[in-house]
């Protein structure tokens, strides 16, 4: 049994479809906790210290939902893993746009590692564990400036994620790419990945298959994959989404 701690803060979050919030968390090993069908249809689920209620709104429509809520866990990527490995046998694929979806899993600038899940209710549950905040960047030996394509990979990670702004994280990747003539191979590798990931989002399939087929050509040497394995996993998971055709996401909200 759980022990939870005595002062704590449950969400509750919209959904068109009781059924399809409590199978979708279900298949993510939640527990379902209470139920409710009159006077109001509601729900709770908990795993763990998790603890997520959902209620019926009259007309809601996912694709539109500002609905979000972060969670503070202990081991991000152990529950990463299992939520995955629990979308992968509910759904026989990892979804990576539409509603639901999974986002990848990435240290951000801010102090956390993190990733984005959203549920069929379109709401976006923010899921991360506080690390050491990223310190500002810069060539201490020749005391240059951090690059333009490093200012716009940190605002575009923002943009996607944070702000769930695909467009734009794309226009803003779009510009420094086309002026960086010379830059660390891993830097672009991550820039072309990101700008992947958010052309998948819009779905703008083309774009994101020459992106996906720069980073494969890339040259990269053992630490430089070693330093990407969390963007260079996401690569597969893309691929696999192109390849399925599965419906665009750029109408959800943050």
């Amino acid at each position: 049994m759980t022990v939870l701690p005595p002062d704590r803060m449950i969400p509750i979050l919209p959904c068109r479809s009781i059924d399809d919030q409590l199978a979708f968390y279900e298949s993510l090993q939640f527990e379902v906790t209470y139920r409710q069908r009159v006077p109001n249809v509601f729900a709770a689920v908990q795993r763990g210290a998790i603890e997520l209620q959902f209620f019926v709104l009259k007309g809601y429509e996912p694709a539109e939902s500002y609905s979000t809520c972060y969670v503070i866990v202990s081991d991000v990527d152990a529950l990463y893993a299992a939520f995955r490995a629990g979308l992968k046998s509910s759904l026989g694929h990892i979804p990576t746009r539409g509603i639901p979806r999974i986002g990848v899993l990435r240290d951000m600038s801010y102090g956390v590692r993190q990733f984005l899940l959203t549920d069929p209710g379109g709401n976006i549950i923010r899921i991360g564990q506080p690390v050491a905040a990223a310190a500002p960047k810069a060539d201490a030996a020749a005391g240059a400036p951090r690059s333009r394509l490093e200012k716009a990979l940190d605002a575009a990670v923002l943009l996607a994620d944070s702000k769930s702004d695909p467009v734009t994280a794309a226009s803003v990747l779009d510009g420094a790419l086309a002026i960086t003539t010379d830059a660390d191979p891993a830097l672009l590798v991550r820039a072309w990945i990101l700008r992947a990931d958010v052309a998948v989002a819009v779905g703008d399939d083309a774009r994101a298959s020459a992106m996906l087929e720069a980073v494969t050509a890339a040259d990269l040497d053992d630490d430089a994959r070693a330093a990407l394995t969390d963007e260079l996993a996401r690569v597969e998971d893309l691929r696999r989404t192109i390849g399925r055709s599965e419906p665009a996401a750029d109408t959800i909200r943050p």
